[in-house]
């Protein structure tokens, strides 16, 4: 699937999943409250994360995003981890990255800004912010925005982040796994996992059904959780 698509299918899979991350009955200890602020960071993350899996191919629209240093860290992945759609295409893959971005964020703040900084430019280039043919402004574009949002998100308490990560990659699998290809979802066991209900990558299907449908989501999610939390003020005041 297409980059836009990948990153809407991550918002949408954090927005579903806030109100279970919540609950200490299923998570434990691992249970996050979340305020207005970080639903939407991690909104943002999920995102970004759902690009990700996809710094396998170093021919992709995203190994530009930052000229020859994305280019040479897509090639380079690409090559460890087998090619495109393999080790970066699975569940560990996904848990991995995940809890290394959690463990970042947590004792290593300033590393994590750096990976925030790298994830934010890969999600925006992978939905579409560039102008063809013109690539050192492409990439000051993305430098510029991935800089304001790592700025605004500076402050916010990112211990959801290894949730965001993670999910955003499992969306970003789960999505090709809708395509003919599949995916080796439960590497490094060689079974791919397909069904092609999207026939073909930036057809009339994804165009057509998946967008909206994502889209549409999306947008009942976040009314749904902005009511949530203007119903909750109201409900404690005073």
């Amino acid at each position: 699937m297409m980059g836009k698509t990948h990153a809407l299918s991550g918002a949408l899979a954090w927005l579903a999943a806030v109100p279970v991350l919540g609950q200490e009955k299923l998570l434990g200890e691992y249970a996050v409250s979340l305020s207005p602020e970080q639903v939407a960071a991690g909104a943002v993350v999920c995102a970004g994360a759902a690009i990700l899996p996809d710094i396998d191919h170093h021919n992709g629209r995203i190994a530009n995003t930052y000229g020859p240093i994305t280019h040479h860290m897509c090639k380079w992945i690409g090559k460890v981890s087998g090619g495109h759609r393999h080790a970066t295409h699975s569940i560990l893959f996904a848990v991995g990255i995940g809890w290394a971005m959690d463990t970042l964020a947590t004792h290593y703040v300033y590393a994590w800004w750096a990976c925030l900084f790298m994830i934010v430019g890969l999600g925006l280039r992978g939905v579409g912010l560039d102008f063809e043919g013109r690539e050192p402004q492409s990439a000051l574009a993305d430098c510029a925005l991935a800089l304001i949002a790592v700025w605004l998100m500076h402050k916010i308490d990112m211990s959801f982040v290894g949730f965001a990560v993670t999910l955003g990659c499992l969306a970003h699998v789960a999505g090709d796994c809708l395509t003919p290809r599949g995916c080796p979802v439960f590497w490094p066991l060689p079974w791919r996992i397909e069904v092609p209900v999207v026939p073909r990558t930036n057809g009339k299907v994804e165009h057509w059904v998946v967008g909206p449908v994502l889209m549409l989501g999306i947008a009942i999610l976040a009314i749904r959780s902005v009511l949530g939390d203007v119903a909750t003020r109201w409900l404690t005041k005073g």
